[in-house]
């Protein structure tokens, strides 16, 4: 005679509570390590930011004062059509950054579309948060047409506040066309003076490697700011500079989508590096009031962002860490 065995199966109602309770515990745990993947994503960023102003202050050292904002030998006309040879600040800097090698691939006294080695990437530039192509990208004119391949950025260097345009001539701030401005210059203080913010390459396509004349930064994919233009653009000095008006702008009734201004994909803010060498973390400055006028936290803002305007700054107001 067989003995009889016992089978041991769920049921069906068991099977649905064990999923339902495995459901319930990764949705606890999914924004748990998302907190924690971002707040690796922003140390990282800041500590390129960091790295920038160790670099930027080791050129000053050596050069006795900051680099340009750009390089533009070409009488001034527009910021668009006139910035040959057009090397920007991030590139004077790459042989304290470690980046010796590449920097002696450029012919500084020629255009920087005729080099092919601003399609390098350089890690630095880049923050984790940040949606960037996978590949260098074209740089277009304002028709369209391809100038050239390089490699994104997810910086900017600060020409100023709202009443410095990118592609002026110069700037309330420290890094604009042909800067060559010294720590003395700065008299508002460095500690109060932003010299380099973050610009998500996902809401314009910037380019760390310079402003190429005839080039265009264009309206990034994830770009939040309204009204949305199709084909959207900004002149050349843009792609590497911004000024210090809106902070991940939702509204910017310019014309510049908010391309000239500074932005970032971490939640609430973007990170900043002073002219101190500090990097602080800045809450978000969506728009101005409906008026036009400037809100309070922004006058603040903006005031970071000249180097020698005498304004008394309450900016810890702004500020994350």
């Amino acid at each position: 005679m067989r003995a009889r065995t016992e089978r041991i199966a769920f049921t069906l109602i068991e099977l649905l509570i064990v999923l339902a309770i495995i459901a319930i515990l990764i949705g606890l745990l999914l924004p748990a390590v998302q907190k924690v993947r971002e707040s690796a994503a922003r140390g990282q960023c800041m500590n390129n930011l960091k790295q920038m102003g160790l670099a930027l202050h080791n050129y000053h050292d050596v050069q006795q004062g900051f680099p340009p904002g750009y390089l533009a030998t070409l009488p001034y006309v527009d910021g668009a059509t006139d910035t040959a040879p057009g090397w920007s600040w991030a590139t004077f800097i790459l042989p304290h950054l470690e980046q010796e090698n590449l920097y002696r691939q450029f012919r500084l006294d020629q255009p920087v579309q005729n080099s092919p080695a601003i399609a390098t990437w350089v890690k630095a530039y880049l923050c984790p948060s940040d949606l960037y192509s996978l590949q260098a990208f074209s740089v277009l004119d304002g028709f369209g047409n391809p100038i050239c391949r390089a490699t994104p950025t997810s910086y900017a260097a600060c020409c100023g506040s709202d009443a410095s345009d990118t592609t002026a001539p110069t700037g309330l701030g420290v890094l604009y066309r042909n800067s060559r401005t010294r720590i003395t210059d700065i008299t508002d203080g460095t500690s109060q003076t932003i010299l380099v913010g973050e610009r998500a390459w996902s809401n314009a396509k910037g380019t760390w490697v310079g402003a190429i004349s005839n080039g265009v930064i264009e309206r990034g994919q994830n770009n939040p700011c309204q009204p949305n233009v199709p084909g959207a653009w900004y002149p050349a000095a843009t792609l590497v500079l911004a000024h210090a008006h809106g902070n991940n702008p939702l509204v910017d009734g310019d014309g510049s989508a908010g391309m000239d201004d500074f932005s970032s994909k971490h939640p609430g803010g973007s990170n900043f590096l002073f002219a101190d060498g500090s990097v602080h973390f800045i809450f978000s400055m969506p728009s101005d009031n409906p008026d036009g006028s400037y809100p309070p936290l922004d006058l603040v803002f903006q005031a970071l962002g000249t180097r020698a305007n005498g304004e008394a700054v309450d900016w810890p107001t702004i500020v994350g860490n």
